[in-house]
């Protein structure tokens, strides 16, 4: 398969081109910084493109057959009115549907959409001040998501970590069983890639705990 990766210079989208590479599909990794990126690959195209920029995205979707949506803004944007997520997804989501490509795979997070009635008398409070605004901009992104024609799955992991792939992540996808917990980049990126060509989440929003 031929992945478009977006946010693929760092973090879980850095990890998920690695890992879409070692699967053996074709990955063109999407940033504002790809020139930068350290790893070579035969299979792996660094297209340097910005997300909010309607002819980058454009032409990065032309010859592909999913995209990954994998987008972060830094602790101190945390703090600012953030619109990234949603933003990006405005101009993807029609980019697709004009280029015929159907499968969307995006992250967001545990406590976006209505994972956030799931949260914890405790982790409400300092949730909101500290993520807050992403969050309700990530709420949005899933929105948006959620009430286009594509064939998405959205991934929601908890607190994330550095460790490594383990595989040994839970995916929860009934609310009834939806709670926080750590779960590593490299966990997170493995079920993205499996997302590529598995159709069991098709139209959901599971949450990712290890």
């Amino acid at each position: 398969m031929r992945a478009l990766i977006i946010g693929a210079s760092k973090g879980i989208g850095l990890e998920t081109t690695r890992q879409a590479l070692a699967a053996g599909h074709h990955v063109r990794a999407f940033a504002r910084s790809a020139d930068g990126l350290a790893m070579r690959h035969p299979s792996l195209e660094a297209f340097r493109g910005d997300a909010l920029n309607p002819g980058d995205v454009e032409a990065a979707l032309a010859g592909v057959d999913v995209v990954i949506e994998a987008l972060g803004v830094g602790f101190k944007d945390l703090f600012r009115p953030v619109r990234l997520f949603s933003d990006a997804t405005r101009i993807l989501v029609p980019a697709m549907e004009r280029k015929a490509i159907r499968r969307l795979i995006a992250v967001t997070g545990f406590g976006a959409g209505d994972s956030h009635d799931a949260l914890g008398m405790v982790e409400a409070v300092p949730f909101a001040l500290v993520f807050g605004r992403a969050y309700d901009d990530k709420s949005e992104q899933e929105r948006l998501i959620g009430q286009s024609p594509l064939e998405w799955t959205i991934a929601r992991p908890g607190v994330l970590t550095n460790g490594r792939r383990s595989g040994r992540y839970k995916v929860l996808a009934d609310p009834s069983l939806w709670r926080n917990g750590v779960i590593s980049r490299a966990d997170v990126a493995d079920f993205l890639v499996r997302q590529i060509e598995d159709r069991a989440y098709l139209g959901k929003a599971p949450v990712l705990v290890g």
